[in-house]
């Protein structure tokens, strides 16, 4: 069954959720793709390593020492000053790897013509993971490549390719769509969507003069939520993990009583 929501359902950016969400949202965009885009092209799935600090802590079973009186001299006891046994915080890095799709020109030897990014909050949160990603994002606007960014988080800092103050004018928005093309960097294509509105179709650019892929990112998401099976494990009677705006609650309120979902 699809989801309750016309567009982006704000309650797929729970912590817990999103990464099996950016999972589904990376393989099925690139099944959809690949019918499309064949024989010439080939949509693959490649993967980005980082490592940041982790946020995990050991708590080792504490050890009871006994206390045992100690003798002077002149023969009189003493208790020995003991420390207190302290919590011991294992500290090691920890691997992230993020999936992305690549688009491969086989006509070119397997050329990588286009690279489809979908953000996760690591890449929209000052440090390693939005740092790693800023990193690769510059390589490929420096490169002959097309790169398609999916952000479908309300949470964290703006980073897509073009400069935040540009969308300024079309707020209020919660999930922005950016594609910049090879040769062309100058001037992007923005879809910009909130909560309330259908999610884009997108243009997947190629190898000019071939035409345009399309990518139906609505249908990819209703496809994300029935086969993840997302209403088994989501409660919509609570609020979203990430909050929304007063007006935006009201409406999200109004909608899921009219869908049967909340009291």
């Amino acid at each position: 069954m699809p989801g309750p929501f016309p567009g982006m359902d704000p309650y797929l950016e729970r912590r817990d959720l999103w990464p099996d969400v950016h999972q589904r949202l990376i393989t099925y965009s690139a099944d959809t793709l690949q019918p499309q885009i064949r024989p010439r092209y080939h949509a693959r799935i490649g993967e980005r390593l980082y490592v940041i600090p982790p946020h995990r802590s050991i708590y080792p079973d504490v050890t009871v020492t006994q206390r045992q009186p100690a003798t002077t001299a002149e023969g009189r006891g003493v208790a020995a000053l003991m420390a207190d046994a302290p919590m011991v915080i294992a500290v090691a890095p920890e691997e992230v790897r993020e999936p992305f799709i690549e688009i491969l020109d086989l006509a070119h030897g397997g050329r990588v013509v286009t690279v489809i990014e979908v953000l996760s909050p690591a890449n929209k949160t000052p440090g390693e993971g939005h740092e790693a990603y800023r990193r690769k994002q510059e390589e490929t606007l420096a490169s002959d490549t097309h790169l398609v960014e999916i952000d479908l988080l309300r949470q964290g800092v703006p980073t897509v390719a073009i400069p935040p103050h540009y969308l300024t004018p079309y707020q209020p928005w919660h999930s922005v769509i950016c594609v910049s093309r090879a040769g062309r960097r100058e001037r992007f294509e923005v879809y910009v969507r909130t909560i309330r509105q259908r999610l884009p179709r997108i243009a997947i650019p190629l190898h000019p003069p071939d035409p345009d892929a399309v990518l139906d990112l609505q249908a990819v998401l209703e496809r994300c939520y029935e086969h993840g099976a997302y209403s088994d494990l989501i409660d919509y009677r609570l609020d979203p993990e990430v909050a929304l705006p007063a007006d935006d609650v009201a409406w999200v309120d109004d909608h899921l009583r009219q869908q049967g979902l909340r009291p």
